[in-house]
């Protein structure tokens, strides 16, 4: 009993002092994960898939990988400091890479380590393209949504942990129906949702620092209309994905352009490549 109540004093004070204020959205979230525990971890991790891939350097495309990267880092800075968010950016250390690889995928790590695949780039079609998927993935960076995933995990485990005190004295066969149970509906309930709302997040950020840096926000859809198009296989039902469905995407991008460019006249930014 003592133990339960412990746990559930413990799940009670992370949820209530464990948040952090997003800068783009204003909203409290999520997030018990500091940037010294998390972005050294990241770093190391980053640095070691580096050294086990192959790196493509000096390339016209490597090159503006890199470019693009600056450029999107450079918006960034520029609204979170015209927000009161001096200094936001003071532990991270962006880095961009082209990395060769068949993939359609690009991914950032907490701290600002990016990473595109070669896979990508026919998808990306050219600059504005490469544009709005670093937009993207520099989004989840400065948006925190890898130290969320890490707090909700830990939260989950621990709901896990005070599900199993509570059913200690039941059956075997009842502890694990409950262990399936709660498997599966915090997976399908919480942490898939919680997924699609970050990559829905990072989608609508995503814009507004690639119109600050001078890109068409307006071609966001249109990349994923080529992304959809190239598509190969069957995606599965969105309520069971990490991601939004891709026509879900398309919709919310083309509402969200004009907003993205109304936020860029704010900088000066009226015209875009």
């Amino acid at each position: 009993m003592i133990k339960r109540s412990l746990l559930i004093t413990v799940f009670t004070v992370l949820t209530l002092v464990g948040c952090k204020t997003n800068p783009f959205t204003g909203e409290k979230n999520l997030n018990f994960v500091s940037n010294a525990q998390l972005f050294p971890m990241a770093f190391e991790q980053y640095d070691q898939f580096l050294a086990e891939n192959k790196v493509i350097t000096g390339t016209s495309e490597a090159n503006m990988i890199k470019n693009v990267g600056q450029k999107i880092v450079t918006a960034s800075e520029r609204y979170l400091n015209a927000n009161g968010y001096q200094g936001y950016l003071n532990d991270f250390a962006w880095e961009f890479n082209l990395v060769k690889d068949d993939a359609v995928n690009a991914w950032a790590m907490p701290g600002g380590k990016v990473v595109f695949y070669t896979g990508i780039l026919p998808i990306a079609k050219d600059e504005t393209g490469i544009a709005v998927i670093m937009a993207h993935e520099v989004a989840h960076a400065l948006a925190d949504h890898g130290a969320q995933r890490m707090s909700a995990a830990q939260l989950q485990q621990l709901g896990a942990v005070a599900g199993g005190i509570a059913l200690s004295g039941k059956s075997e066969q009842t502890q694990q129906i409950f262990a399936q149970a709660y498997g599966l509906g915090t997976q399908v309930g919480v942490m898939l949702p919680f997924s699609r709302s970050h990559e829905t997040e990072a989608d609508r950020i995503g814009l507004t620092l690639m119109a600050i840096a001078g890109y068409n926000p307006d071609q966001a859809a249109d990349l994923w209309r080529r992304m959809a198009a190239q598509a190969n296989s069957q995606a599965p039902p969105e309520f069971l994905s990490t991601h939004p469905a891709t026509a879900t995407r398309i919709n919310n991008l083309s509402a969200w352009a004009p907003e993205a460019k109304a936020e860029a006249k704010k900088y000066g930014v009226t015209s875009f490549k």
